[in-house]
């Protein structure tokens, strides 16, 4: 074979690899958190049609993967990928505590990945006294979000902690109220403590919710359903928690925005 052959399938080689796709980076954005947070829509109770038996429930994790079709580059300083999936492990009625408890954080720390990403939203139940197989006090709560953070990091993973979205009350002078207590607060405290990313979704959900009123958020953001017109709920539901669609899409939207503005 002549010497100027060799040289051409050489760069015929270095053409074909230097031009070839590099592999696609893909970074998992785990959401961890309770019943505000969870994805109704994915198997939630296990087979069970989600418009026959929890529609229009929606958490706002199970609206928040569509918000990444977007150019990643605006996360450049949170994390580098070309796409973004977004795994909601967020259940109802968890605490911080019992969702340790029952494996789920083990599950989702054994799938952890250096430059993933963990979002911990909870307190809805840790503040829950009356109901004691999932009250956490503010110490054990506290104790509980620094394991999530601290095991986060040990996997190569950023962790961001969320306070509680806001319920639909308190309302005073037209403006909606802390319902959590000391819970916003403690997180915060733990976010302080040990350097980790914040978004305080409590008082961002506050703000917006009472920019569009209280008979807006009534009607539009929450579970307040008239009977008749949805087949999950043929009696109607009264419901200050959990959202409908629009709700959710509203509060994935705060995450959304404010995840830009984090920076490692």
């Amino acid at each position: 074979m002549s010497v100027l052959k060799k040289w051409v399938q050489v760069w015929i080689l270095i053409l074909v690899f230097g031009f070839a796709q590099k592999p696609e980076r893909i970074v998992t954005i785990y959401l961890i958190g309770d019943s505000t947070m969870a994805d109704y829509a994915n198997n939630y109770d296990e087979g069970r049609d989600y418009y026959q038996t929890r529609y229009p429930v929606t958490g706002w994790g199970q609206v928040f993967q569509p918000f990444f079709s977007t150019d990643l580059s605006v996360f450049s300083n949170l994390f580098t990928a070309d796409s973004a999936v977004v795994d909601d492990r967020a259940r109802g009625g968890r605490s911080t505590r019992t969702f340790f408890q029952e494996g789920r954080w083990r599950s989702v720390y054994e799938s952890l990945k250096p430059g993933d990403v963990v979002i911990i939203q909870f307190g809805h139940n840790d503040a829950a006294e009356t109901k004691t197989e999932r009250y956490v006090d503010i110490e054990g709560y506290k104790e509980f979000l620094r394991l999530y953070v601290t095991q986060s990091r040990q996997k190569g993973a950023t962790p961001i902690i969320l306070t509680p979205v806001a319920r639909n009350y308190p309302w005073e002078n037209n403006h909606l109220q802390n319902v959590h207590g000391e819970y916003p607060e403690a997180a915060l405290e733990v976010a302080q403590e040990l350097n980790t990313l914040f978004i305080d979704l409590n008082q961002l959900s506050m703000d917006a919710f009472s920019e569009v009123g209280r008979e807006y958020a009534t009607q539009n953001y929450f579970m307040n359903l008239d009977s008749g017109v949805y087949e999950a709920y043929p009696n109607g539901q009264s419901d200050n928690t959990h959202f409908q669609p629009e709700g959710a899409r509203v509060v994935a939207g705060l995450v959304f925005v404010t995840m830009k503005t984090l920076k490692k």
